[in-house]
């Protein structure tokens, strides 16, 4: 009964904290805010200025001071007070019950250590949370493509966010296999970055790379050519140039990288128990994260694996989708959260 007032004071939370952009869902209100994960601080002082959408704002754009960092590594924390700052805003900002704190579920990568968990565990607590349970995001996902998790058939997913490429097989309601590799959508902006550096001499910041692989990007050839302007710095006369970089160029930066993720895959299909194997030939591929959205990438995955590829519907947020509906139903879904030690059950 008591826990019922409790809930009824509280605005539960699930949190999809992605080293890009991070996604909040409130119980019975669904999504009610994504922004990037970033934080803007004045070195002078130590006080944040902006977070989120704000602070992105001001990436490359302000004095020497004030610096826009991610605090956020390949999915997990790099700067502690930073992240806790982050959280603090982000669910001050969710939240209109103010009564009670709330309980928070965070979506972590896979094979996070201890030391990682409890980071998460102590930065959600500091940022106001009455209870933080953790789910690894592979398994958000699958349950926020409505995946039956539970039942025991074999499903594999595929989760491409900024940090991290995640690939998971899930059965009855558990990881039976999971790879996590620190190549995604940062990475894939960096090999455009080096490639116009060392093709065209120029050089160009994270947003405009992110740009044109959002613009022209692909994974596999396209039906038709495409091309966009890059505006940047000649490195040889130091002068602001504009060029036109084609898809295939593209394309051809992001290769390494690209087939990293689809070898994670083929490792991943390799070790998959036979019974499982057949369902997902079956099921198929499921593709969520930004990444799902790299055109082409089903097309090339499936010519490469011989699997059907599905890519979920609203990929960017399955995560926090997935971590809303265990917060929705925690009775029935809590054993797919991690077990930490607030989970153990009493001895």
């Amino acid at each position: 009964m008591f826990e019922k007032i409790l809930n009824f004071l509280s605005e539960d939370i699930a949190i999809d904290l992605g080293t890009a952009n991070s996604e909040v869902y409130v119980r019975g209100r669904g999504i009610v805010l994504q922004e990037p994960s970033v934080v803007a601080i004045n070195q002078k002082t130590g006080q944040i200025l902006a977070v989120g959408l704000e602070a992105k704002k001001m990436v490359g754009r302000t004095p020497s001071h004030i610096v826009a960092i991610r605090p956020l590594r390949h999915g997990v924390i790099s700067d502690f007070e930073t992240t806790e700052q982050m959280l603090k805003y982000f669910i001050e900002k969710a939240r209109r019950k103010k009564i009670i704190g709330p309980r928070v579920i965070v979506g972590v990568p896979l094979g996070v250590t201890e030391v990682e968990k409890k980071a998460v565990l102590d930065a959600a607590k500091s940022a106001g949370a009455r209870e933080v349970f953790l789910i690894e995001e592979p398994m958000a996902a699958a349950i926020g493509a409505r995946l039956p998790v539970q039942e025991p058939t074999g499903h594999f997913i595929v989760d491409i966010g900024g940090g991290t490429a995640e690939v998971a097989v899930i059965s009855l309601g558990g990881i039976v296999l999971g790879k996590s590799i620190k190549v995604a959508g940062d990475k894939l902006n960096e090999d455009i970055i080096r490639f116009v550096q060392e093709e065209y001499k120029l050089l160009i910041g994270e947003r405009m790379a992110e740009t044109v692989k959002i613009a022209i990007g692909s994974a596999y050839p396209l039906k038709e050519r495409k091309q966009f302007p890059v505006r940047g710095r000649n490195l040889v006369t130091g002068l602001p140039e504009e060029i036109l970089i084609s898809d295939e160029e593209v394309r051809k930066a992001m290769e390494k990288s690209i087939n990293q993720i689809i070898n994670e895959i083929k490792e991943a299909l390799d070790e998959t128990p036979p019974e499982l194997l057949a369902d997902i030939m079956s099921n198929g591929i499921y593709l969520t994260g930004g990444g799902a959205l790299l055109r082409g990438l089903d097309i090339l995955i499936k010519k490469e694996t011989k699997i059907p590829v599905k890519i979920v519907e609203d990929p960017l947020t399955a995560v926090v989708r997935g971590a809303g509906m265990v917060l929705e139903n925690l009775d029935e879904l809590r054993e797919v959260l991690i077990q930490t030690k607030e989970l153990e059950p009493p001895k």
